[in-house]
């Protein structure tokens, strides 16, 4: 009878830990959404450069480059896009060797006792991360697929345009291709949150610590970080209000 309150004890605690890692991953989901409107971030500096990318492109009458960029951008998506498919079949593997992984996780120090259905749980958990990362990637690389036609689809700058619908494409362009680019980093950031969630394994407190981490460090690169102020160097960040 004594192993009952230890159960609900060890249960309460992945309940509680399951819930901060929702709300630190949708509630920094949706911080850095509203904080790219407001503040310079990586998402609002990459959106001018890519701007200054498509007015730059619809000066050129050979567009080997932007196509080639492009298709750059879409050859690491598609990497994490396959990554994610092998990570999610070894996930299912283990599905069905909890028994051997609960022996092994069992003698770190530290541990907390598990069953094979809070083992199946977590697996669970990894899994529905990694398929939505794999959403975000394949859907990014669409994206990316109708910046490419867009780039064709650009008026030549033979071509007698209106100056207004030059800018009104180059705008479009590259709004296409921060879109992709949010996508790609949406599914980053999930990885970077699997990794977090890996360590329920082991102990829900140390998950709740590495969460927060997480959400530490995506802060500090995205919103602070050198990257962030050696981009800004050569970029206007005025224009960002206009």
């Amino acid at each position: 009878m004594s192993s009952y309150p230890e159960f609900f004890n060890s249960l309460n605690q992945d309940l509680l830990a399951l819930i901060w890692f929702a709300a630190c991953y949708m509630g920094y989901q949706f911080y850095a959404k509203r904080r790219s409107y407001q503040v310079t971030c990586l998402a609002s500096v990459m959106h001018l450069y890519r701007r200054e990318w498509m007015n730059s492109m619809l000066k050129r009458d050979v567009r080997v480059a932007d196509t080639t960029t492009v298709a750059n951008l879409e050859r690491g998506v598609t990497f994490f896009a396959s990554t994610t498919m092998l990570v999610l079949a070894g996930l299912m593997t283990l599905l069905s060797r909890s028994d051997t992984a609960i022996g092994m996780l069992s003698e770190l120090p530290f541990s907390t006792p598990m069953t094979p259905l809070m083992w199946d749980l977590r697996i669970v958990l990894l899994m529905v991360i990694f398929v939505y990362a794999f959403f975000k990637f394949t859907w990014s690389l669409r994206q990316y697929g109708f910046v490419s036609v867009m780039i064709g689809g650009a008026p030549n700058p033979s071509e007698a345009v209106d100056p207004r619908s030059l800018d009104m494409h180059a705008e479009r362009a590259a709004r296409m291709a921060s879109m992709a680019a949010n996508n790609f980093n949406i599914g980053l950031r999930t990885y970077y949150f699997a990794i977090a969630g890996l360590s329920w394994m082991v102990n829900g407190w140390l998950f709740m610590v590495l969460t927060a981490v997480v959400v530490w460090i995506l802060y500090r690169r995205e919103f602070a970080s050198s990257t962030l102020r050696t981009l800004m160097m050569s970029t206007d960040i005025n224009s960002l209000s206009k």
